[in-house]
């Protein structure tokens, strides 16, 4: 017959090497799941916060070609709700672009001065080239400068508590969740082997109600007043 012990996994928990080798190895199991299950929730969360595509391209003898395909997130900046897009994988920040092809896709065409223009299906660059000008978007100079500033105030000169206390934080409770685990884990055989013998002895006790015979029209032992409780009626 199956008992409890027989479907929980940590019951007979042992692989040769002690007690204390036994708890490490489980403590390494729980780290390693964990592990998977933040990374999971951490890929997710991302995925949904850089929603926005950015197709780079770069003008070569007149014809666009795709360097590469980035991914990008909006950052606020102000309370006054102005914000900035932040490239992942070169850590760059842009403005926010505007022109698009498709949904939460705006393509970019990087100039031969390296910074990254925002257009609709034409080439920028290749237009200034020909036309022997280089144009100079002063709104985009001055907004670049002003970035600048705002960057070295609120990202780059950051306490130590301020960069990194998301990380601790989440550090701290996967910590504390994993060994919360290992306790629950190591000692769910004995509290396993309890139930069981709890019901066994329920088990015993329900054959012994059963094999009380009744004499002379009355029951034997306790039932008479197990029965008026359950069974009795208010005349």
């Amino acid at each position: 017959m199956v008992g409890i012990n027989d479907i929980n996994p940590f019951a007979k928990f042992d692989i040769g090497i002690g007690a204390i080798g036994n708890a490490l190895m489980l403590f390494l199991i729980v780290c390693v799941i964990f592990g998977l299950f933040g990374w999971l929730l951490y890929w997710r969360i991302t995925s949904k916060q850089y929603r926005f595509t950015i197709p780079l391209y770069k003008s070569i003898n007149g014809i666009n070609y795709l360097q590469s395909t980035y991914r990008a997130r909006s950052i606020p900046i102000s309370k006054a709700g102005d914000n900035l897009w932040f490239v992942k994988g070169i850590k760059r920040y842009i403005a926010p672009a505007t022109k698009t092809d498709a949904p939460n896709r705006f393509p970019h065409e990087e100039r031969e001065d390296g910074e990254w223009i925002n257009f609709e299906l034409s080439t920028v660059n290749e237009a200034q080239t020909l036309a022997g000008v280089k144009f100079i978007h002063q709104d985009m100079r001055t907004q670049r400068v002003a970035t600048g500033q705002i960057l070295e105030q609120r990202l780059i000169n950051k306490g130590f508590w301020e960069k990194y206390k998301d990380m601790i934080i989440h550090v701290i409770f996967y910590l504390i969740t994993m060994i919360c685990m290992v306790v629950i884990f190591w000692q769910w055989g004995g509290i396993t082997e309890q139930i069981s013998a709890l019901v066994s002895q329920l088990g015993n006790l329900i054959k012994e109600i059963n094999s009380l015979e009744c004499v002379g029209g009355k029951t034997v032992g306790i039932v008479p007043a197990i029965a008026f409780l359950m069974f009795g009626r208010r005349k």
